[in-house]
């Protein structure tokens, strides 16, 4: 496979129009008065995990783009406080940040100047290629939960 062909591959991965609904499909018309809600034996909200889909993506962005590197806390710097409520312009907030940051990791992967199978300087023998695939799977799953969620709360528009 060329490397053109990998780097198209993995930037329609992280877009999310292959195998799974994409970010921005998982949020169409989610109603303002659910974002609070926690499901049935869960522990967080759905805007609590969309922060943190939101959060990590960031985090690994940061580890490889970063000439400074700080590890965030797990999992305590990777969740919102369970009391943490958001507003409608907090959730909106949340979705344009992934939005950027899921544009810049695009950008990124496309980016010839980027040795796929080099160590990424932050790292500890961690390449390129690993992390773009932590994103693409990290996010998918947590799309797929919240999707989940959604359906057992039946807050999908009919």
């Amino acid at each position: 496979m060329s490397d053109a062909v990998l780097r198209e591959q993995l930037a329609n991965f992280l877009k999310g129009h292959e195998a799974h609904m994409d970010f921005l499909d998982m949020v169409k018309d989610f109603p303002e008065e659910h974002m609070n809600d926690v499901f049935s034996n869960g522990r967080y909200t759905f805007w609590h995990l969309l922060e943190h889909i939101r959060f990590t993506q960031k985090d690994i962005l940061d580890f490889m783009v970063e000439s400074v590197y700080k590890e965030p806390k797990w999992p305590k710097d990777y969740w919102p406080e369970n009391s943490a409520k958001a507003s409608k312009k907090d959730w909106d907030n949340t979705v344009a940040q992934f939005e950027q940051g899921l544009k810049q990791l695009i950008e990124l992967v496309q980016d010839p100047k980027i040795d796929l199978e080099a160590k990424v300087p932050n790292g500890k023998g961690q390449i390129y290629l690993r992390e773009f695939l932590l994103v693409i799977d990290h996010n998918s799953y947590h799309i797929g939960e919240f999707a989940i969620m959604r359906q057992v709360k039946n807050n999908w528009k009919k």
